[in-house]
């Protein structure tokens, strides 16, 4: 108790004001990852899931290249990619893992619809405290006041989740084939997406920028959603077809993949700042905003009993109550210490420059300069990528679906303001980095 009091009361400032920072980056990523999973609506017009999880993945291409170009450059992306190849293959396979869970979602949304699906693949937060203690030493020397908030938080997200699960197999006239395929559909996304968080701390503890990993993660979500869309929906020429009878809502889609990236990224840095177990918690409040557009535009509890209504609400209330739990269990100096022997283990590993590695933790980077002015490919990229929305927002048609605008104007506005205002508190602090 002795030796570790002074890490508890004379935490480095710096230290608590990333804390600060994690939670806040959470919290605009659950704002973005929940109006994100609004376009995959489109599914009830009759395209494949296949289809519209291709094309959410075409835009989440294109805008993990875009952001990191407009926001450091290519030449810097290259030059961290290149200082730290290993990571290479797990961002890889972190983009192959989502993609498979993504396709999942749509089948869930499918079956059982946005309101239910959404808290149950946020099961994920589970999956990924369980892999954040065992493998990154996350939660070790907790003190007990931690323990109980993390282990109270995970039984309130586990019981949300049975409740939902409940109220949809009852409101789909009880089990159903399809409501039990969407279950199964939403936690076998929940695992994959708690898995995916691996190669996330992986690559943090080795001090690379998450602007990075992201830009190599898509290689593997592109790869492995084409290849499934290939393989299992009927060959090149029915996605040909597909994609050209979807042509009127493909802006949309590509458009959910955008938002998910601005998403996921805030979701990187809560995860690098906070650690799996409090950053993805956290970022999981995006079932509070998939529970809106769920209800307030696409109107999913219209007609819905009120039993089956509180059933949906208070579960979706009681999983939100259970990862705030977990999510405001601030690190002792115990779990840091431990937190820094896994680092270290990291650098020992791989063979990292351990100085720069403990700074890049602390949001600092080693050679200011770096990122170093825009070339003019990077104004091409960003050009590009302007061109291709534009181009497919033309002929764009509103999805022949029931839709509340008032509701989707104010929700989108607000997750702006969001974007806006944590945003210019990570470049502050970071520049993102």
């Amino acid at each position: 108790m002795l030796d570790t009091q002074p890490a508890r009361t004379h935490r480095p400032p710096r230290t608590a004001t990333l804390h600060g920072l994690g939670v806040l980056c959470g919290i605009a990523a659950g704002a973005w990852l929940g109006a994100a999973e609004a376009p995959t609506k489109l599914v009830v017009t009759g395209l494949s899931p296949f289809t519209i999880s291709l094309c959410m993945v075409a835009g989440v291409f294109v805008a993990r290249w875009t952001l990191p170009t407009l926001l450091r450059g290519t030449a810097y992306v290259w030059a961290d990619l290149a200082g730290k190849p290993h990571l290479i293959v797990w961002a890889i396979l972190a983009g192959a893992l989502w993609a498979v869970a993504n396709t999942l979602t749509v089948f869930a949304i499918r079956n059982v619809g946005l309101t239910i699906a959404f808290p149950l693949w946020n099961t994920n937060c589970l999956i990924g405290i369980l892999w954040g203690s065992l493998l990154f030493k996350e939660l070790h020397g907790a003190s007990a006041a931690n323990w109980v908030k993390v282990i109270c938080g995970a039984l309130a997200i586990v019981i949300g989740a049975i409740m939902l699960g409940f109220s949809s197999l009852h409101a789909a006239g009880g089990w159903s084939p399809h409501a039990v395929a969407g279950i199964l559909a939403a936690l076998g996304a929940s695992v994959m997406w708690g898995t995916m968080y691996v190669p996330y701390r992986k690559a943090y503890l080795s001090g690379m920028n998450p602007l990075s990993f992201v830009t190599a993660f898509t290689v593997g979500e592109l790869v492995t959603m084409f290849t499934l869309a290939v393989t299992l929906d009927g060959g090149i020429h029915a996605v040909g077809v597909q994609l050209a009878a979807a042509r009127h809502f493909i802006f949309w889609l590509f458009l959910g993949g955008f938002c998910w990236v601005i998403g996921d990224l805030f979701q990187q840095y809560a995860t690098k700042y906070i650690g799996i177990g409090r950053g993805i918690p956290l970022s999981n409040t995006n079932q509070l905003w998939g529970l809106a557009w769920g209800a307030l535009v696409f109107g999913e509890l219209a007609g819905v009993d009120h039993a089956h209504q509180w059933l949906v609400i208070g579960g979706s209330l009681i999983m939100i109550a259970g990862a705030l739990a977990i999510s405001t269990a601030v690190a002792s100096g115990e779990e840091d210490q431990a937190a820094d022997r896994a680092l270290v283990r990291e650098c020992v590993r791989y063979k990292l420059d351990d100085h720069k590695t403990r700074l890049s933790q602390q949001g600092i980077e080693s050679s200011p300069n770096a990122a170093g002015a825009r070339r003019w490919w990077d104004w091409l990229i960003i050009a590009a990528a302007v061109g291709l929305f534009a181009w497919l927002a033309r002929g764009t048609q509103i999805p022949p679906i029931a839709m509340n605008l008032t509701w989707a104007l104010a929700l989108s506005l607000v997750s702006l303001v969001v974007l806006l205002a944590v945003g210019w508190r990570l470049w502050r602090q970071t520049r993102f980095f």
